[in-house]
């Protein structure tokens, strides 16, 4: 004490007392009075320490219109005040201004963005410095490889200034993660990309963990019930204003559709419409509010949809929309539009009958996510006694035979008639055959792909790489004679599904046909025959027929599905081994 006197009888002197807790922290320093009066921030430090109010005063936010050069109003007019210890919910329909509103408090407006009115922290206009506030975005961006306490960790080594040594950085993550109730979830990884992990909720709490390591005094969330149940919605609702109480935090969320518990946890409370305010003061003086401006006239729900509807389809935007669908259709039927019968149409035909084909396959990657899930309800069910997996297979294959006849029939035939194709139904009836065993051995493989794989993103990577493999190998990108002899020819160009459909279609569009020659070599002038173009400008093996290369695809879809039975198969027997074996080398390690 008599150290402690003699220190105080000093010009200036600073001291801090420290606890466990990093929140409990009592610093102080002294300096002469006339320095004390000169320190610029002596009086703002105070204040802030006590707490911040945040009011703003006829606030409006303009953007500027590209189409007209005027300028469009977002927010107009604003008028309210935050208070330290407080919760206040920005509330109203989409569009209405609630993240601009958000923005512009925390000085996050897009720099397109034009404000102007008053906002004042504690009665000055001044900039927020670092570590007063804190904005936790609507979109939960956490890498989902990292547990949560590595996540809060690494986001406090980060945040937290040098000063502060590496032990009390980590004792204060602790205590936050203690604050917003995960530490039952610290060594729990995030999880995403079909890995699971935390619930939407608990990742929620770790984002406004993240935020308010750094103990600001403002705290601004987008949306921070958005996409969480009732149940999860309540309990991080309830962490903020538990948050605001405990450290004299003014919180301000954008809340769209808060259910009547979380409601009831807001105390101030901002209602929007359209950019203007209808409403600023407690939340439970909304409803009286609201009912005297209107009358108390109660509308219900499929009244309000009706009208909405009505609405909608009467606007200019919704001509707009069907006007820019009608063109965006005419554009793209006019890309192959009437191919004809001009030496270009040589080309033209070629490119079309390799983009059809491959553009069906590629989609069946869209599918794997089901695949995957497929097998799931598989594994289960197998381990329950309901089937096996021939028979699996057999249902799988007979439910997607009618899905994927239609996907290859109206795609095609508006396809193949658009751009005048050869007019005949044996023509367009080997077209639509041929494109519906390309899409049974696109899926096929991709069962297989989802029986080794289960990962979505794995799978994913692993089932376009195969198929953009096949494609390059397949006679359109390069032609089969300038291919390299190693891997590209043997064996991949006459394992590739790819080879026999391009040249099954080129063999149904051209045989028959006279056209220009042009300039292609090795023919000259005049008129070229349809088995000329297929010899020497595609390279087509002419010594079978089209019949031939689309048996070839048929048989190549049994051969698919076999090796998919046969995966199965092994999958199912070398499982439990692999168990066993597992369990055996985790028991020899627990006896040692």
């Amino acid at each position: 004490m008599a150290s402690l006197l003699t220190l105080m009888n000093q010009s200036s002197w600073r001291f801090s007392l420290r606890s466990r807790d990093p929140s409990l922290c009592l610093e102080i320093e002294s300096f002469r009075e006339a320095e004390r009066k000169e320190y610029p921030g002596y009086a703002h430090d105070v204040e802030i320490r006590k707490g911040v109010c945040i009011t703003w005063e006829d606030l409006w936010v303009t953007v500027s219109n590209a189409m007209d050069s005027s300028n469009k109003p977002i927010l107009q007019g604003l008028t309210g005040h935050a208070r330290p210890g407080k919760l206040l919910a920005i509330m109203g329909p989409s569009g209405c201004g609630k993240t601009t509103l958000l923005d512009a408090l925390a000085g996050r407006l897009n720099s397109k963005a034009r404000q102007t009115g008053e906002i004042l922290f504690n009665g000055r206009k001044q900039p927020l410095a670092y570590g007063t506030s804190a904005y936790v975005t609507q979109e939960d961006v956490l890498t989902w490889t990292l547990t949560v306490r590595e996540a809060v960790y690494w986001s406090a080594e980060l945040q937290l200034p040098d000063s502060i040594p590496l032990s009390e950085k980590r004792e204060r993550a602790e205590a936050t993660i203690k604050e917003m109730g995960l530490h039952d979830a610290v060594d729990t990884r995030i999880g995403g990309w079909g890995k699971k992990g935390l619930s939407n909720g608990q990742k929620r709490r770790v984002s406004i963990c993240m935020e308010i390591l750094t103990r600001p005094r403002l705290l601004f969330l987008d949306e921070p019930t958005s996409g969480l149940d009732s149940a999860a919605s309540y309990y991080v609702m309830k962490r903020i204003v538990d948050l605001a109480k405990h450290n004299n935090m003014v919180v301000i969320a954008s809340v769209h559709q808060p259910n009547s518990e979380v409601f009831q946890l807001f105390e101030d409370l901002c209602l929007l419409s359209l950019g203007s305010m209808v409403y600023f003061g407690p939340s439970t003086g909304a409803r009286e509010e609201t009912d005297r401006r209107d009358g108390g006239q109660i509308c219900s729900t499929e009244d309000v949809v009706r009208v909405l509807i009505r609405s909608y389809k009467s606007s200019d935007f919704y001509t707009e929309v069907q006007k820019q669908i009608s063109e965006i259709k005419g554009r793209v039927r006019t890309v192959f539009y009437d191919i004809g019968s001009a030496n270009s149409s040589i080309q033209g035909r070629g490119s079309l009958l390799m983009f059809v084909a491959s553009f069906l396959t590629i989609l069946a990657i869209g599918g794997f996510p089901s695949f995957v899930e497929d097998m799931k309800v598989f594994e289960r069910e197998r381990l329950n006694g309901h089937y096996g997996s021939a028979a699996f297979i057999l249902g799988n294959t007979l439910s997607s035979v009618p899905f994927l006849l239609v996907i290859s029939l109206i795609p095609g035939a508006i396809t193949y008639f658009l751009a005048g194709l050869q007019h005949n139904i044996g023509h367009f009836t080997y077209f639509a055959l041929t494109l519906f065993a390309c899409m049974m051995l696109a899926e096929s493989l991709m069962m297989i792909i989802a029986s080794l794989m289960p990962n979505f993103l794995m799978g994913l990577i692993a089932g376009a790489g195969i198929q953009g493999l096949m494609m390059l190998s397949g006679g359109f990108f390069r032609l089969p004679n300038d291919l390299p002899r190693i891997f590209w020819r043997y064996p991949l160009y006459y394992i590739a599904f790819h080879k026999y459909a391009y040249q099954g279609l080129y063999k149904n569009e051209f045989r028959g046909l006279m056209l220009p020659a042009g300039n292609i070599p090795l023919i000259g002038q005049g008129f070229v025959s349809g088995e000329e173009i297929l010899r020497e400008v595609w390279q087509v093996e002419m010594g079978y027929s089209k019949w031939t290369n689309l048996s070839i695809l048929f048989g190549m879809v049994v051969i698919y599905r076999a090796i998919f039975f046969g995966v199965l198969k092994l999958t199912e027997k070398f499982k439990p081994i692999l168990r066993e074996i597992r369990c055996a080398c985790i028991a020899r390690q627990r006896e040692h």
